[in-house]
């Protein structure tokens, strides 16, 4: 599980939506320890950004505006729904199935008509003050599970005229205030009473999120650099069929 969250958290196939259906696969019941267990792994993911990015979280202010902007109308939007989306969305298996196909069909449209150009914008310290504003309420759509907070910045970033490198990048830093916010909201109302062998689980889940977002992290800025996103598009569609396929139609 914590191999999943490292992978797919930062990647344009929703992490959330692996969760969900690995969960599903592995028959593993939504226990309080399990959604703490899960808690705690997204922050060793987060971790892994912290690491990667210190110099732009810490030492540029530039970024940090446009991050900030950016993150004001998913926390406006989150807080308000953050009730209706646990009760109604979280854990619904056709609401994440049906949000990875469509997200999969508009991730490879959108690469089909999207061309790189000189002026596209390569830094996030340049991306404008409103576009960071409205490439953060493409990122508030992601509190529907499946959708993918990564692949919704990085679409609002590209339609918006951003270089891919720079989308990715920007929706990596974006995620360490969004995460935390939302995590948090979950801690509040963990008590983490758990056994000894209980806590090494997560220190290992803990630990093996934040290696594999380190790796994981890094390969795809590499990807990025010289290839589309219409494979991680592919994946959705395919994963998203196969998974009701099988899974759900049996």
């Amino acid at each position: 599980m914590s191999a999943i969250e490292g992978i797919s958290e930062f990647l344009p196939i929703s992490s959330t939506g692996h969760m969900i259906l690995a969960a599903d696969i592995l028959k593993i019941t939504q226990s309080n320890f399990v959604k703490d267990f899960e808690i705690i792994i997204q922050l060793g993911a987060i971790l892994a950004i912290v690491v990667l990015y210190w110099n732009s979280l810490f030492k540029s202010i530039d970024v940090w505006k446009r991050i900030i902007i950016a993150f004001i109308p998913t926390g406006i939007i989150g807080l308000v729904l953050f009730k209706f989306v646990k009760s109604y969305l979280l854990g619904n298996l056709y609401v994440t199935l049906a949000s990875l196909l469509i997200g999969g069909i508009i991730l490879v449209l959108l690469e089909l008509i999207y061309k790189e150009k000189e002026h596209h914008v390569e830094e996030i310290a340049k991306i404008s003050l409103p576009k960071a504003f409205i490439i953060g309420l493409f990122q508030s759509i992601a509190i529907i599970p499946g959708v993918s907070r990564s692949a919704a910045t990085i679409i609002g970033a590209l339609f918006l005229g951003t270089k891919r490198k720079a989308a990715a990048e920007f929706s990596f830093i974006l995620a360490v205030p969004t995460m935390l916010a939302a995590t948090s909201l979950d801690l509040i109302k963990s008590n983490f009473s758990y056994t000894t062998s209980e806590w090494m689980i997560m220190l290992i889940g803990f630990l093996g999120a934040f290696v594999v977002a380190l790796v994981a992290v890094k390969l795809f800025l590499t990807y990025v650099q010289k290839h589309t996103f219409i494979p991680f598009g592919v994946y959705r569609i395919i994963a998203a069929i196969l998974f009701y396929s099988i899974v759900i139609r049996g």
